[in-house]
């Protein structure tokens, strides 16, 4: 019996050794590999057209006329029935009834800087709409609706593009900071058959302050729904308008649906756009419950539990479907679901060992939809029913020649309540090992960075080339988990979301596999913001870090998502965490730590002021720290700066980690 058990032994010992020289002889996924195509997932951007069964060639040869639009034109669209186009040139919004027919001149007052119409300005088109259109067509194509965003008495922010010219060019652009006069926005509809132009009333319970213009929903082709939002967004009104006469349109102010937040503000970003039912009056709409979790509410709420509703994506008159984190309790997953008497969950069950991250995209009629799978596994799209579709075959064959990180999804406990959060393993991970650890930080307010989503890049070349172990954590203020978590940040940003990174990376050096003598974080835009934040706590937890694009200071920071967030930066409101709540103020501590501070100089979004202040505060302390600029590079570092940023980040990294 000895013999046979020192032989099963021997045999499990080779098999094993087998396997290790099967995986070491693979090549690691390296820096250049983040960049090559090969190791990109395929997807598509598809539109749904129509629901009907067939398909034709579109050729070059099939534009024969020309269409005579200006040479610049900002925005356009079809019409929702017919040929009729709608478009946006230099502010200013125009109708051709025909490709071919002349175009109507529809606005007189766009100007740049001053009025946009159609279009949204640089506050509602990054912070309201993620869209650069304002315009919206009915259902029947007779009417269409837009937006005007008066900026006249908004600020301009200015900065330089050096190019190639002798001098820089100097761009100016709008952009209302936190307490700063903000865009007074109008909403109109314009009857395309007769060409009258109609403003909607803003409620009364709105406009006795400021307020923004949130979303627009064509229910039939003769009634429209209009959310608005109060500056400080807590306070929403839904408002229904019926078409009436040519010049005339009756909107129900005394009917009109309120939504408001006691703890915080209303939705993730947003109030959530309604849904109508077949009745076109009544909708089912993502709400935050009492017990403060997003649900569908229809009157009363029709869902329920300690999880929350992400998105309604269609509606029939006998199925609701939307995407939900209810499955097994994971936060960071989603599914589809389909509601008719009672709820089922499409997706769940669907293929457990290729996904739990999913979004749909449905046809007008909701007959049809196509599903996308995000993970944990190669992203695919198979369509609905199951009927074939597309799993990224050439991508999976391409990572089995290589040696990729395993991706972990746990929780941890801090002060009783679960939190998530995600690590990338080294290929050939030994728990008895001490491994450098680096944190990846957003932390925003209704942010989410531990999830079942498959993803790739330079996390894969950290933990499968260098041994790095790469760890996110979603702390108070992350989204998902219900409005407590949520709105812990609410009027005091800079606080809990930077001290639960101390408090979580203190956790991850009690599992054993961490050297915490080699423990970095890094983070770009909020990210960048809880990085140096984090750092200039003075914790000793971290060695060095690397912030992108940070914010410094939330008044130098746009006024729809820090008032979202902080309320005024004014002495009757919320000045003290405003000045308690920048960089700036503890540079005295990154003496303590390697600091690598990067910005691009053309940054419309987090600008450069927010990194030179950075950098004037740490200079005036004293501090010895690296800093690369890119010039001319806006928010995002794209082209070349996009795979030098993150080659600079890799080599700044090793020398932290004594890897060089």
């Amino acid at each position: 019996p000895q013999t046979v058990v020192g032989c099963l032994l021997l045999l499990i010992i080779l098999k094993g050794l087998l396997s290790l020289e099967k995986l070491y002889g693979r090549p690691k996924f390296t820096l250049d590999d983040c960049f090559n195509d090969i190791y990109k997932y395929k997807t598509h951007n598809v539109r749904w057209i129509s629901g009907n069964s067939r398909s034709t060639y579109v050729s070059k040869t099939n534009f024969v006329s020309d269409a005579k639009l200006p040479h610049t034109i900002q925005y356009i669209t079809w019409s929702t029935v017919g040929h009729k186009l709608v478009y946006v040139s230099n502010y200013n919004i125009y109708l051709k009834s025909e490709p071919k027919s002349a175009a109507i001149q529809i606005t007189q007052n766009g100007e740049k800087n001053k009025i946009y119409n159609g279009i949204p300005d640089w506050l509602y088109e990054e912070e309201m709409f993620s869209s650069n259109s304002a315009l919206w067509c009915s259902t029947g194509g007779r009417f269409f609706a837009y937006g005007e965003f008066n900026d006249t008495l908004v600020p301009l922010i200015e900065y330089s593009t050096y190019g190639d010219g002798q001098y820089p060019e100097t761009t100016e652009i709008t952009y209302s900071k936190a307490g700063a006069n903000i865009p007074t926005v109008k909403l109109f509809v314009v009857d395309t058959t007769n060409m009258t132009n109609v403003q909607l009333p803003v409620p009364d319970n709105i406009k006795s302050s400021e307020y923004y213009l949130s979303s627009i929903t064509w229910v039939t082709n003769e009634r429209i729904a209009v959310q608005w939002i109060k500056r400080i967004q807590n306070y929403s009104s839904l408002v229904i308008c019926d078409f009436v006469a040519p010049d005339s349109w009756d909107c129900k102010m005394k009917q009109s649906s309120i939504e408001t937040s006691s703890t915080g503000w209303i939705g993730k970003f947003r109030p959530s756009e309604p849904f109508f039912t077949s009745d076109d009056t009544n909708f089912y709409k993502v709400m935050s419950n009492a017990e403060g979790y997003n649900h569908i509410h229809y009157a009363t709420p029709i869902t329920m539990g300690k999880w929350e509703v992400i998105s309604i994506n269609a509606l029939t008159k006998d199925t609701l479907y939307y995407i939900s984190n209810e499955h097994e309790g994971y936060p960071g997953r989603r599914n589809l679901y389909k509601y008719v008497l009672k709820k089922k969950c499409i997706t769940c069950d669907l293929d457990v060992n290729r996904g739990q991250y999913y979004s749909a995209y449905f046809s007008k009629s909701a007959k049809y939809y196509v599903l996308y799978c995000y993970g944990k596994s190669i992203p695919d799209y198979p369509p609905p029913g199951g009927d074939g579709g597309e799993y990224n075959k050439e991508l999976e064959d391409e990572l089995r020649k290589i040696q990729i990180p395993t991706k972990v999804l746990k929780s941890l406990q801090l002060d009783g309540t679960k939190y998530w959060y995600q690590m990338f393993l080294p290929p050939n991970f030994d728990e008895s090992k001490k491994y450098p650890l680096l944190i990846d930080v957003y932390g925003g307010p209704a942010s989410q960075k531990a999830d079942a989503r498959f993803s790739i890049g330079w996390a894969t070349y950290l933990a499968s080339s260098e041994d790095i172990i790469v760890a996110s954590f979603d702390g108070r203020g992350s989204g998902f988990q219900g409005d407590q978590i949520m709105h812990s940040l609410y009027r005091r940003l800079g606080t809990y979301e930077v001290e639960d990174q101390i408090r979580a990376t203190r956790k991850f050096i009690e599992l054993g596999y961490i050297d915490e003598k080699r423990i970095a974080i890094w983070g770009w835009s909020y990210g960048g913001y809880v990085t140096s934040m984090v750092l200039g706590a003075g914790s000793k937890v971290f060695k060095c870090g690397m912030a992108v694009a940070p914010v410094s200071n939330w008044t130098y920071y746009d006024a729809m998502y820090v008032e979202r967030y902080m309320g005024l930066p004014t002495e009757a409101d919320n000045l003290k965490f405003y000045r308690n709540s920048t960089v700036m103020q503890r540079a005295e501590n990154f003496k303590l730590v390697d600091y690598l501070l990067i910005h691009g100089t053309a940054d419309d979004n987090v600008h450069f002021q927010q990194a030179a202040q950075i950098s004037k505060a740490l200079v005036d302390n004293g501090v010895d720290f690296s800093a690369m600029w890119y010039t001319d590079k806006d928010h995002g570092l794209s082209g070349h700066a996009n795979k030098h940023v993150y080659t600079h980040m890799s080599y700044f990294l090793k020398r932290c980690f004594s890897l060089t």
